[in-house]
């Protein structure tokens, strides 16, 4: 589904990642392991088309990414990935519901058509109670369901998630991987999720741990 190939990044003359092969398979959830400054959001961000390699090919099926321009990638983003990230970045103007429409929103979508989606989705991760209220009355665990409910709500291929439990306890960082297996299980969603929490990456069905720029042997992708 998404493969890279020799990924190299360098910032300055720090070489961050190190001729880095990837793969994941439709209906996987693979998480990316390692310290801090090992590369994990660097080539997070790189897959997902956030930040350029300066070195490598990115492939989604048949797709080529690395060679896109910017105003191409971005649509392509809008459409086929979904973002999750440790902060949540909800606009805190906009209730729980209109957050999840923005995706929607950018993509041209009928706003009564994104509404009943946005809606089903807030009730499909249990916070459809929540859906009129804004970010600063919501809990930690209910913002980063919303943040899931957004990514979603456009059907993209793959979610890649950064940290997406870093700021939650330890009972909604559990509650949130299990969203993400039953996700996986029901919609048959793929998920590539980078942690420093190995336990956590435990639950996901591969882990590949990413150490100064590189795989950490036996690497497998």
């Amino acid at each position: 589904m998404l493969a890279a190939k020799g990924i190299v990044k360098f910032y300055g003359a720090l070489e961050v990642l190190k001729g880095v092969d990837f793969s994941i398979s439709q209906g996987e959830i693979v998480s990316i392991a390692g310290s801090s400054g090992a590369g994990k959001t660097t080539l997070l961000h790189i897959l997902g088309t956030l930040d350029n390699p300066d070195q490598g090919e990115i492939w989604f099926g048949e797709k080529r990414l690395d060679t896109m321009k910017s105003k191409e990638l971005a649509d392509f983003r809008n459409h086929h990935i979904g973002f999750v990230f440790q902060f949540h970045h909800l606009l805190p103007e906009f209730t729980a519901l209109e957050n999840v429409c923005v995706p929607g929103w950018i993509a041209g979508r009928k706003t009564g058509e994104l509404e009943k989606k946005a809606g089903e989705l807030l009730e499909r991760l249990g916070v459809s109670g929540r859906a009129s209220h804004k970010p600063n009355a919501l809990s930690g665990g209910e913002q980063q369901r919303v943040a899931v409910a957004r990514a979603l709500v456009n059907n993209p291929g793959i979610i890649f998630a950064d940290e997406p439990t870093g700021n939650l306890d330890s009972a909604n960082a559990t509650s949130l991987h299990n969203l993400f297996k039953q996700l996986r299980d029901e919609l048959n969603q793929t998920f590539l999720i980078v942690t420093h929490n190995e336990e956590l990456a435990s639950m996901s069905d591969r882990v590949m741990h990413l150490k100064d720029g590189r795989w950490m042997h036996p690497a497998t992708s």
